[in-house]
């Protein structure tokens, strides 16, 4: 049977969907020890229904030892004990079955934690059955005669990505935390043990998979150093046999279901997207690019970001793609700060407002959108101030072998991890203004804290408040569902050098949609064409010519 085709592109589902990932350590905890758990997320389905959305991406909720909360998966095939049991997932997934609601789980496939019973076994010795389902390599020699890891890569969490093993004398790879060891794909019984992982979630119901670094599953067996101006980034996700395995992987399992796939995508430039996305190669069906959402750091440093930037970013997103491959938009999740501090104004007089012109941006731009859980609230940064506030292990490390060594002061890193932190989008969500933000009991402790601004920035005060971002937000994903133009229709940038204003229309056959987002607080003249169509929603009741300060429009030309 022929697909549908809406102007030449593809129609797909999950195309058409706004995804909303939860991150279950911190959305609800049902039974006091200040830990989320999946009761919880079940709990609150009514919430996220009434909202909108239509895919729910479950962050890790595998057995786990949580060195990095979650992505070290001891057993792909238990949930994790603080999160329930596999009797509590499948309610969930009944209960959002239920609510006309879809689920896609995180698939963490480059490595396993070092206390998954492959790993134990294959650092057992090097004839052991299981040795080769991971990286083992002999160290090097240096010219003065002392031992070296195998190349000089580094982990994503600082230090080296090699650990020696006393037991066999060898180095094990691992490109993120030393209890993350790789997986080698290069061997066919690791990648048919991750298939049959795959399959027992989706023969299970779940409807995809976001996949953690996926670019990463291939290596260069030979491992060269990398060369200073290389990236090690970008030979990560670029290895020699990357397509063949996504290609095997879609081949044997994501064919023969009706499941969506979106690969985290590190080290991939927008011009290389299509190789992984474009559907005639039967890889992916999406992957996040992280040009925009990393826009405003360089390294794990921040930096002041402009406008003409984050334009720039788009409109090669939108050349590179074409009509064969396919977009994410987002730019808040797990691994990412708050959306209204980072790229909005989170003061009392702009929040609300700011929080709505981004969102106003995120669900009418080209490609599948991505909202993060508090994103609804306009949740904003922690007032973090000492390291031992942070949880997170890539912190703690950077602090270890950067601050303590005596690389960076503690000043300028705790000044910069203010800005970039993964742990402020990891604070309990805030639910009401009783203690705890109702996310756990009130004489429990979370296990991060909760941002003291919960008792004027919850969900209850939200859901009662016709103005508020979360209402707002339930106006945009309506406006959404009902208007294909902003799934398939063309996009043009209006004002690509204005280094205020954000101006694009977005077209499909007659139907021209015409948006306006003001990233500043001063005021702008529209152009002509903004008054004379008809206003279809705002994130204020002015109908000046002029758009105000973080004032937002999207206009039926």
């Amino acid at each position: 049977m022929q697909d549908a085709l809406i102007h030449g592109q593809t129609k797909h589902w999950w195309k058409e969907a706004v995804v909303y990932q939860i991150y279950p350590r911190s959305f609800q905890d049902s039974n006091g020890d200040g830990i989320g758990d999946l009761p919880g997320i079940t709990s609150r389905l009514d919430y996220l229904r009434d909202l909108g959305v239509d895919v729910l991406w479950l962050s890790p909720h595998y057995d786990s030892p949580n060195a990095d909360n979650g992505y070290d998966i001891r057993d792909y095939r238990k949930v994790m004990h603080e999160f329930g049991t596999m009797q509590d997932f499948d309610a969930l997934l009944a209960g959002i079955k239920q609510r006309g609601m879809r689920l896609i789980v995180d698939l963490v496939a480059n490595h396993t934690s070092d206390e998954h019973v492959w790993f134990i076994e294959s650092r057992k010795s090097r004839d052991n059955p299981y040795r080769d389902y991971y990286i083992w390599r002999p160290g090097k020699i240096a010219a003065s005669g002392a031992e070296l890891p195998p190349n000089n890569f580094g982990s994503a969490f600082s230090g080296s990505a090699w650990t020696k093993d006393g037991a066999s004398g060898e180095y094990y790879l691992h490109l993120f935390a030393e209890k993350q060891p790789d997986l080698n794909w290069d061997n066919p019984a690791v990648r048919e043990e991750i298939y049959s992982i795959m399959r027992f979630w989706l023969n299970k119901g779940v409807d995809g998979f976001r996949m953690d670094v996926i670019p990463f599953i291939s290596k260069d067996a030979t491992f060269p150093d990398v060369l200073p101006h290389e990236s090690q980034v970008h030979i990560n996700a670029n290895g020699p046999h990357l397509h063949d395995y996504l290609q095997e992987m879609n081949r044997e399992v994501l064919s023969k279901y009706d499941c969506m796939t979106v690969g985290e995508a590190h080290g991939i430039s927008i011009e290389e997207t299509p190789t992984l996305v474009d559907e005639r190669l039967h890889e992916l069906n999406m992957i996040f690019n992280f040009d925009a959402v990393r826009l405003n750091r360089e390294g794990r440093n921040w930096r002041q970001w402009k406008l003409t930037e984050l334009k720039a970013i788009y409109a090669r997103q939108y050349e590179a793609l074409g009509m064969h491959s396919w977009n994410t938009i987002f730019f808040a999740n797990h691994d990412n700060p708050r959306l209204v501090s980072a790229f909005g104004d989170d003061s009392d007089a702009y929040r609300v407002r700011s929080a709505k012109a981004l969102a106003t941006m995120l669900l009418t731009l080209k490609g599948t959108a991505y909202l993060y859980q508090g994103d609804e609230l306009g949740m904003t940064h922690y007032p973090f101030r000492s390291i031992d506030e942070y949880d997170d292990i890539e912190a703690k490390n950077a602090w270890k072998f950067d601050v303590l060594t005596g690389k960076e002061t503690e000043e300028h890193y705790l000044d910069n991890l203010a800005k970039v932190s993964r742990d402020h989008a990891r604070t309990p969500m805030q639910w009401d203004d009783s203690p705890n933000a109702g996310f756990t009991s009130p004489d429990a402790k979370p296990w991060l804290a909760v941002n003291p601004n919960y008792p004027k920035i919850n969900a209850a005060d939200a859901l009662c408040n016709p103005d508020s971002i979360y209402h707002y937000m339930q106006d945009l994903l309506r406006l959404r569902k009902r208007t294909l133009g902003f799934v398939y229709g063309d996009y043009e940038d209006l004002a690509p050098e204005h280094p205020s204003l954000f101006l694009y229309a977005r077209t499909l056959g007659e139907e021209r949609f015409l948006v306006a987002l003001n990233f500043s607080q001063e005021t702008f003249a529209l152009p002509d064409e903004f008054s004379s169509g008809r206003m279809v929603l705002s994130n204020t009741a002015s109908i000046s010519t002029e758009l105000g300060a973080w004032e937002s429009r999207i206009v039926l030309a």
